[in-house]
């Protein structure tokens, strides 16, 4: 075991880290999602870990803990960077609906598939192996998008976010109805939404209350250790413990909207500002090492000799295509004809692992493979991949770079319109009609 001593357990982690830190560089450039790279690296691993040592360790502790972690912090960042407004009302609602009908329409179908093909497979336990692979992976969607437009972007965002949330209640859901004891019904169920979303307002509230007043620079791991610790809480008493993540992250990220009025005399902005600031960085970073790791260790522990199995690419290929089919209809009729490259990108990942994790024994049918999970996984990556080079090929052709051109003119334009307008207005202005153009907004026009 002279492999798993402490100074090549820092030298290897080390390398891992700087290898994602790469395979980040590499997939903004390829749009190859650096998980994938991530996980071909830990089959690697495997290999040569198995060259020294004839048993592998059991590493499914450290998946769980990881990929709880992982959860939180994707969640919490997503949280951090959705800006609520009036005006994007509409566009959160079409994402919240088409996560859901795209989630429960997936499940119900990837359910009657696995109960077909799949010997000793009941329903109930079908619909438990079908939720983790009917969710998008935002781990993976985030940091894919922001080559897109804003809008198609924002409804990745949104979209992924929602998905993985509700995926994640729905999951738990199903397993509350495995004990007839503890199942309440969709009115328990709802109650205990409820329930969770008070305690998670009550929290953020007094979270942002009590951190504004701390002086000691060194409290960003003291905020992230008590979400921690509140979302364990939570599950301890079964309740919905991602809400209590997005809700802290949705309150700190817009807190003109959740402190109206007079109430805004309790907050200190520019601590607020910091600490949310701070946040976003420390949870950016967290998340991406949490990420690492995870794959990587995913990666030690599959077994590729599944993944040749006639069975699992039989059952596989059928989820794969009810997905796109399900994904094509549902934004054939929200967007109409221009649902490019959003059709392709339904990536499974870090919450599909998760959750196959997390099936109760009672529930788990032996019969299942495993590389069923792996092969829809990557079978996803590697077709958002696809949909992305090729999206971004069309936008690099020369009309497109003279309608960026015009674009951007036409903002110049615009910006100095305003400019010029409140100029008009203003008395100072109106004494001196000279005053009306300036050298700056002639040089904006110029550009």
């Amino acid at each position: 075991m002279e492999i798993f001593s402490s100074y090549n357990l820092i030298i290897g982690a080390s390398i891992i880290v700087v290898l994602s830190f790469w395979f980040n560089g590499i997939s903004k450039k390829t749009n190859i999602p650096s998980v994938l790279m991530l996980i071909v690296l830990g089959i690697i691993l495997q290999y040569v870990l198995k060259y020294f040592i004839a048993d592998l360790p059991n590493f499914d502790g450290a998946l769980e803990l990881l990929g709880i972690v992982g959860l939180i912090m994707i969640v919490l960042e997503a949280a951090l960077e959705l800006e609520l407004k009036k005006s994007k009302i509409i566009p959160i609602l079409k994402a919240m609906a088409i996560a859901l009908i795209g989630l429960i329409g997936s499940a119900y179908v990837a359910a009657l598939i696995l109960h077909y093909f799949i010997p000793n497979m009941s329903m109930q336990s079908a619909w438990l192996y079908a939720t983790p692979l009917s969710i998008l992976s935002s781990a993976i969607i985030i940091p894919s998008v922001s080559g897109l437009s804003a809008q198609k972007k924002e409804f990745h965002i949104y979209e992924s976010t929602f998905s993985d949330i509700m995926g994640i209640m729905m999951f738990y859901f199903l397993i509350g109805g495995l004990n007839p004891a503890e199942d309440s019904g969709v009115a328990g169920f709802a109650g205990n939404i409820a329930l969770t979303i008070g305690i998670a307002l009550i929290a953020s509230y007094a979270i942002i209350l009590i951190f504004q007043r701390i002086k000691s620079q060194a409290k960003q791991f003291l905020l992230i250790a008590v979400l921690l610790l509140l979302y364990a809480i939570g599950k301890k008493m079964h309740l919905s413990s991602l809400i209590i993540i997005l809700i802290f992250g949705l309150v700190i990220a817009n807190v003109k909207l959740f402190f109206p009025g007079k109430t805004k005399i309790f907050l200190e902005s520019e601590k607020i500002h910091q600490i949310y600031h701070e946040l976003h960085i420390i949870t950016l970073e967290t998340a991406f090492v949490v990420r690492t790791f995870f794959f990587v260790i995913f990666g030690i522990t599959i077994v590729l000799s599944s993944l040749f199995n006639l069975t699992v690419v039989f059952v596989s290929l059928l989820i794969i295509a009810s997905i796109y089919l399900i994904r094509f209809l549902i934004l054939k009729i929200f967007f109409g004809k221009d649902i490019l490259p959003q059709l392709f990108i339904a990536p499974r990942g870090l919450i599909t692992v998760l959750l196959f994790y997390a099936i109760p024994k009672e529930a788990q049918v032996a019969t299942f493979e495993s590389g069923i999970l792996l092969f829809v996984i990557i079978a996803t990556s590697l077709v958002m991949t696809w949909a992305m080079i090729k999206d971004k090929r069309k936008m690099n052709t020369p009309l497109d770079e003279i309608d960026e051109e015009m674009r951007e003119r036409n903002e110049a334009e615009d910006m100095l319109h305003e400019k010029q307008n409140e100029l008009d207005q203003s008395p100072e202005t109106n004494k001196d009609p000279t005053n009306n153009a300036t050298e700056e907004d002639n040089q904006i026009l110029d550009k």
